[in-house]
């Protein structure tokens, strides 16, 4: 049995609202007929109660590639999911991985088990971030949302160790922004961006668009932007150069319209890269085009 068989974890079967979920997998949508990459999932994430299906490695890969989705970037967010995910991109030609503490990750570890933890957790995410079949540091950045006051220096100082890190190895280096806009962008000019930044389910505005792309950086577009009020969303990609656009999932979370709610995977892209095309008002074969691209300039050949 492959080491990755099993999932890491367990995404709880109730929304933050306290609904109910519909687990059931939606179908799969039409393919694409130019192939692209999902940029950002967690495949180790189980979506759903101890009943519901995890679809595992080489199921999720294997229905991702029948719709034209191709190739994937696993992200390990903790410890065990990041030891997960590169031990998963060595058994999987068509993965590759990323790790790093989340943001909300390194204010936890230092509250529930002090700084030496903490320290101890820097040091394997470098040793883990290391390996050939790690492609970028991330997610990293800043969270608002979640992190209160109390943790957001220690938030603060793990997103620079990690800028740092990517420059030291020369990888890019993958944003978790929530509620947190101005800051990350203070921050990441303050330490001095790597070669390749990647805003992971891009969530400002068309200013802010404008802001990152004039700076090379890339916004990764999740099923967010499907959304009914996502319209701030759709005129930001409407406005992103297409040398600047790239497109995930987040798996198993921002299914995309219709299916807003049940799992997400990575087969479910075409729904989002349609809904960008609209956006932008773009050729549905020249924007995935432009998404496989990019992916590759950031992620490297795969």
């Amino acid at each position: 049995m492959a080491a990755t068989d099993e999932p890491v974890r367990q995404r709880a079967a109730q929304q933050e609202t306290g609904h109910s979920r519909d687990l059931e997998r939606p179908p799969l949508p039409e393919p694409l007929r130019t192939p692209v990459i999902d940029t950002h999932c967690h495949i180790d994430i189980h979506d759903g109660d101890a009943g519901a299906e995890w679809l595992g490695v080489g199921e999720a890969l294997a229905r991702a590639a029948s719709v034209g989705v191709t190739r994937v970037v696993q992200v390990g967010c903790d410890l065990p999911s990041a030891r997960w995910s590169v031990v998963a991109a060595h058994e999987h030609e068509h993965l590759v991985a990323t790790v790093a503490l989340h943001p909300n990750e390194a204010p936890r570890i230092e509250a529930a088990s002090g700084r030496a933890a903490l320290e101890e957790g820097w040091a394997e995410i470098e040793s883990l971030a290391a390996d050939p079949r790690v492609r970028a540091v991330g997610e990293t950045g800043l969270d608002f949302f979640r992190t209160g006051e109390e943790g957001r220096a220690t938030q603060e100082e793990s997103f620079r160790r990690h800028i740092d890190l990517a420059k030291r190895l020369g990888k890019p280096v993958v944003i978790h922004d929530r509620d947190a806009h101005d800051d990350v962008i203070r921050v990441l000019e303050s330490e001095g961006a790597p070669e390749h930044v990647v805003f992971h389910c891009y969530s400002g505005d068309a200013e802010m668009a404008r802001y990152c792309t004039e700076r090379g950086w890339f916004l990764s577009f999740a099923g967010t932007v499907t959304f009914k009020n996502a319209k701030v969303l759709r005129e930001a990609a409407a406005v992103a150069p297409l040398a600047n656009l790239l497109v995930e999932t987040d798996a198993p979370y921002l299914t995309p319209t219709p299916y807003r709610g049940r799992p997400n995977a990575s087969y479910l892209v075409p729904h989002t890269v349609r809904a960008m095309a609209e956006a932008g008002g773009h050729d549905e074969d020249v924007l995935a085009q432009a998404l496989w691209d990019n992916a590759q300039r950031v992620f490297g050949p795969w």
